[in-house]
């Protein structure tokens, strides 16, 4: 199986003291990039939940949410810090004896003052152990949704490869014909311009030019490269990079041989060959 980077997936749970929620969204990129956001009463979470997302991911740009909301049965009112209030007026009594001009702090200043509002703590020793299990559901889910986009693209790829071997075929026959053509036609110019009558002269710039313009290399190794590809598509697994790199080797093998062509019907078949390697590059982004 091989698998897409985009994907989606979300899960939540109730606990006794509210509702706990994992969401897992991704696009394609380079190389594997975790974005984690979560309330900062889990953050001593954050390595575990690094590693259990690297263990089955491996490219991709993943935004990871955690979120828990407090039943409102169970919310107790912000409560002071009467200890942090108590420090506050005594530092303002302390800056207003050696600026006694200076404003003293108003209520709704102290009530500003971070941390004078204290509301009720996440209860983070259940969470310690919900949150990994719930990630292990979600992530079980994304790679899932993953896999099916994976078989999409598979399907895809698989066609592409069909319609080009399609072409090499089609092209392949025409190969001889056209080059004995066009080395009709060039003997005939080269006889006018030499002017010689020097038939060994023109048999020799025929030779030269006609391993220029032969293209059964270039035929064979895109042929070898689509079997390849077919390979890496049934293995599966990450094949995203190996996918990347033959696709800059098919569009080589194509567009060298539209540059070699002196047959219209192959520069035509280079052209559609390119436009499908495109086509397949776009969709190979995709692939982990």
């Amino acid at each position: 199986m091989i698998f897409s980077m985009t994907g989606f997936a979300t899960a939540a749970t109730e606990l006794d003291t509210g509702s706990l929620a994992v969401e897992l969204r991704a696009v394609n990129h380079r190389y594997l990039d975790l974005q984690l956001r979560m309330p900062d009463e889990l953050r001593m979470l954050e390595p575990l939940l690094r590693e259990i997302l690297a263990a089955q991911l491996t490219r991709g740009k993943v935004e990871c949410r955690i979120g828990f909301a407090p039943r409102p049965s169970v919310q107790n009112p912000a409560q002071l810090n009467q200890p942090l209030v108590q420090q506050l007026a005594q530092w303002s009594d302390e800056v207003q004896a050696i600026l006694p001009e200076a404003d003293g702090l108003s209520v709704a200043d102290v009530l500003r003052w971070n941390g004078v509002l204290q509301s009720a703590a996440i209860p983070t020793d259940t969470l310690q152990t919900m949150v990994p299990e719930l990630l292990h559901q979600v992530l079980r889910e994304f790679t899932a949704a993953r896999g099916r986009e994976g078989d999409k693209l598979q399907e895809f790829l698989l066609q592409r490869i069909e319609q080009i071997e399609t072409l090499c075929t089609l092209v392949a026959p025409r190969i001889p014909t056209a080059i004995a053509a066009y080395e009709e036609k060039l003997a005939a110019r080269l006889r006018i311009a030499l002017q010689t009558g020097d038939d060994e002269r023109v048999r020799q710039e025929i030779t030269l030019f006609a391993s220029k313009i032969d293209v059964d290399e270039e035929l064979s190794r895109l042929q070898t490269h689509l079997v390849e590809m077919k390979r890496v598509l049934v293995k599966g697994g990450t094949v995203g990079k190996r996918l990347d790199f033959l696709m800059q080797e098919l569009h080589r093998e194509a567009n060298t041989l539209g540059s070699k062509s002196v047959d219209a019907e192959v520069s035509r078949a280079s052209m559609e060959m390119k436009l499908l390697i495109e086509q397949m590059r776009e969709q190979i982004q995709n692939l982990e």
